[in-house]
């Protein structure tokens, strides 16, 4: 049987019907009863509500230990997407309790338990950090507990470092590290903010450039590497490397509103962080835009997917048609 941590997300979601279609036994943890009706969306828009009730669901949480042992129970391979995604300083403690603490719990029960193997979904937030004169990030390239990291990027690294003690303990481990998750569900969290604030009338655009990626091909990529005689690697999952501007166009392009027309510069931007830094004091508004992500909305970070490519012998979707089809659906 297989268990799935962070079943009621974007990712943990369509790893349940990929997992499913395979004719898997399949254990999904929750926290909240009211998000499984929001996986099951999901499930009605890939036309496979029929699958839903093979779920064995089970209440839990990775921070948790009693919960995580009843959760365990005959389990041989885990998938661990459990996380918590904020760019809020705020939430500081809630991040390392939850991403570094839980990942740790999850890392002890598969050794106590005996599981054959673990996939840890981490982010290219806990890649390294690029020196002056490179461009490419890949999975050798060194972090830089130097330079200046956001609460997110640093928990999720710590993370990482939990389940590679698990590998030198003697659990078979897998890593993958998904750029910007593109897909359907989830409308008010992740990604889909994106879409939400532009039928908005968002106005304002950069020229960064990161990673991005189909679920569907983070789900894939992450059984394909499961069923594989591998262990103790890590995966860069970036389908391709786009400016900032091209996704927020090509989006409001397929939902065929007005493209953002304002360009934020660096001192825009600085500004604006420091406004969302002020209102947050003020009127106690939760941050939307913090010192982190200004810095990242302009940062140039190419992402090298040829370690998966070539393990797999994987193509990825384009994400041009992909966004198109996808802002379509949420117009």
């Amino acid at each position: 049987m297989i268990l799935v941590t962070g079943a009621t997300g974007l990712v943990g979601s369509h790893l349940l019907i990929s997992l499913l279609e395979q004719n898997d036994t399949v254990k999904a943890l929750y926290r909240s009863k009211k998000n499984i009706e929001k996986v099951k969306q999901v499930f009605s828009y890939k036309n496979q509500l029929s699958l839903f009730d093979k779920i064995n669901w089970v209440e839990g949480d990775i921070t948790d230990i009693p919960s995580l042992n009843k959760a365990f129970e005959s389990i041989t391979l885990v998938y661990h997407c459990a996380a918590l995604i904020s760019f809020e300083p705020k939430d500081e403690e809630k991040l390392r309790k939850v991403n570094i603490e839980g990942t740790a719990n999850i890392v002890n029960c598969c050794i106590d338990f005996g599981i054959k193997k673990l996939c840890h979904v981490s982010s290219i937030a806990a890649l390294g950090d690029t020196k002056e004169g490179e461009t490419n990030i890949t999975e050798e390239t060194e972090w830089n507990p130097e330079k200046n990291h956001g609460d997110y990027a640093i928990t999720k690294y710590g993370a990482e470092m939990e389940v590679w003690r698990g590998f030198q303990e003697g659990l078979e481990v897998v890593i993958v590290n998904p750029g910007v998750i593109f897909g359907y569900g989830f409308p008010e969290q992740g990604s889909s903010l994106i879409f939400k604030s532009l039928k908005k009338g968002l106005s304002f655009y950069t020229k960064g450039k990161t990673g991005i990626i189909a679920v569907e091909d983070v789900v894939n990529c992450m059984v394909l590497l499961m069923h594989k005689n591998i262990s103790g690697q890590q995966y860069t999952l970036v389908a391709e490397n786009s400016t900032l501007d091209t996704i927020l166009f090509t989006i409001a392009d397929g939902l065929k509103i007005k493209r953002p027309s304002i360009y934020a510069n660096r001192t825009l931007t600085s500004i604006a962080w420091r406004l969302d830094w002020f209102l947050s004091k003020i009127i106690g508004k939760r941050r939307s835009f913090t010192r982190a992500t200004a810095t990242s909305s302009h940062s140039i970070d190419i992402y090298d997917n040829s370690k998966v490519k070539a393990e797999l012998n994987y193509t990825f979707k384009n994400m041009t048609s992909y966004l198109t089809i996808l802002s379509e659906v949420y117009k």
